[in-house]
């Protein structure tokens, strides 16, 4: 199969091209034109056409599309590049590439699926129940009568984005149905959510002007970032660090999401045995939303026991096996660097490996490497490992006094509070390190649709901002009238 560029509905093959492989076998899955940075900035002039082609369609019927566009998706043989793609097929190639097994391929469409066939009830939620016609018109009247305008930052939306974990794409599916272009650089082993997912949109009446995907190195990922005036990229702590304080610019790096289990449930820890393995080891460990770290101010020794107990004994099996859990890493050198550098932090003081009775952790194969579960307990908070996060279900149990936990857990994109304590859920909800809260035994994993995820996307894409138009004159009335309507 070959992906060619689509430059805004306009379909682009290039001479230069890279090869997709199977990550097993080396056999060639695919072959993907790439673009450069220069084309991306020579097609800047048609960023505001794809608002425009999407205003052009009532916001009613832009949600019902992309329901349609959602069952195409998932159920659908849709024109993909240059040939016919089944969902079947959309799994293995996707698995082939990017060395997820092919049963949480499946199950990250149906993720998708969710959140296009419950758009309607997700923008009520995100605009806190804002007409949608405001976001075509520009203003309008909210359900209190008053004006109110929101003026949009960007024609489109640029998007950088990963090869780890098929899951991210949840995030900028409402975009299209909040009236923003998409403009996508798609992941080098994982092109294929992008381009089925255009695909389905389109079959299903979305505009293909609206939507844009340029494959390339990393000078089309900083064409995309500079030319977009509004962008979100997924990348390390670095790239945080980078693009920190750049209002046009959203960044999805590591989560370092943790459970904390409060001093008031700690006894009875095995009762949220469950909800511990499902956070760490969810979609093989990939997401930022895993668990990476549990604070407990006693019993660490046996929660960590008791996690390595449920996890150490998981093996590498073949990617079509139901069973499978585990990615594997598929560039070469990559699994064996990052044990080598766990390892590394096992021989801190204070540290113990609660799997090293389970077998080898690193799995290496021909052509790329696995990481079997890793458990680790850690007296306090100060190992370096204890603040690591990895793609793969990796997990440290944490010794700390409850009373220190909120100055010690730093940056926590999603945390899962144990506790019935009154005034520890208060300090939670408090706590500024936090993006996410779940108060109770829930997992990390389990996202609410309904409500924000790092951030409002319509807030990043669209200002609030003071419109006075004037007020309605009574048909009875011959005197005119300078109220005015204030959003």
């Amino acid at each position: 199969m070959h992906l060619p560029a689509l430059r805004f509905g306009k379909p682009y093959e290039s001479l230069e091209r890279t090869q997709l492989v199977h990550f097993l076998t080396g056999e060639r899955v695919a072959e993907v034109s790439q673009v450069g940075g220069a084309i991306v900035g020579r097609d800047a002039s048609k960023m505001a056409r794809a608002r425009e082609s999407l205003l052009e369609i009532s916001p009613d019927e832009i949600i019902e599309r992309l329901q349609t566009a959602g069952n195409l998706y998932v159920h659908g043989t849709l024109s993909v590049g240059n040939g016919k793609q089944s969902p079947d097929s959309f799994v293995e190639q996707q698995s082939a590439t990017t060395g997820l097994p092919e049963s949480l391929c499946r199950a990250n469409m149906q993720k998708n699926l969710f959140v296009l066939s419950h758009m309607d009830r997700m923008l009520d939620c995100l605009t806190r129940g804002l007409p949608p016609e405001v976001l075509w018109k520009g203003y309008g009247r909210e359900h209190r009568g008053v004006v109110v305008s929101y003026q949009a930052q960007s024609p489109v939306l640029g998007l950088v984005l990963p090869s780890n974990s098929p899951g991210v794409h949840t995030l900028w599916l409402p975009v299209i149905a909040l009236g923003v272009g998409l403009l996508i650089k798609p992941g080098g082993q994982e092109p294929w959510t992008p381009y089925r997912m255009a695909a389905a949109m389109v079959e299903a009446g979305i505009p293909p002007e609206a939507i844009g995907l340029y494959p390339g190195a990393t000078d089309v990922g900083a064409a995309i970032l500079a030319g977009c005036g509004r962008s979100m990229i997924f990348g390390s702590a670095k790239t945080v660090e980078q693009y920190r304080g750049n209002p046009g610019v959203q960044v999805h790096g590591p989560g370092f999401s943790k459970i904390l289990i409060g001093d008031d449930c700690v006894n009875d820890w095995e009762t949220y045995l469950d909800v511990m393995v499902e956070s760490i080891a969810a979609n093989s460990g990939r997401g930022c939303i895993n668990a990476s770290a549990i604070y407990a101010s006693r019993h660490t020794g046996e929660i960590a026991a008791a996690i390595a107990e449920r996890l150490g004994p998981i093996d590498v099996k073949p990617p079509q096996d139901p069973d499978a859990q585990l990615a594997a890493f598929t560039v070469p050198g990559v699994a064996k660097a990052i044990w080598q550098q766990i390892e590394g932090g096992l021989t801190a003081s204070g540290v113990m490996h609660a799997t090293a009775a389970y077998g080898p952790r690193l799995v290496e194969g021909e052509r790329c490497g696995w990481l079997r579960p890793v458990v680790v307990h850690c007296q306090s908070p100060d190992p370096e490992i204890a603040k690591a996060e990895y793609m793969f279900p990796c997990v440290s149990v944490v010794r700390c006094p409850q009373e220190q936990m909120i100055q010690r857990i730093g940056p926590t994109l999603v945390a899962t509070a144990i506790t019935s304590d009154p005034a520890f859920q208060s300090q939670l909800i408090n706590c500024t390190a936090i993006d996410r809260l779940n108060l109770g035994p829930i997992p990390t994993t389990k996202l609410d649709w309904l409500q924000p995820h790092e951030g409002n996307i319509v807030d990043f894409l669209y200002r609030s901002r003071a419109l006075q138009v004037p007020a309605e004159t009574p048909a009875t009335s011959t005197t005119p009238t300078t109220q005015a309507g204030v959003a």
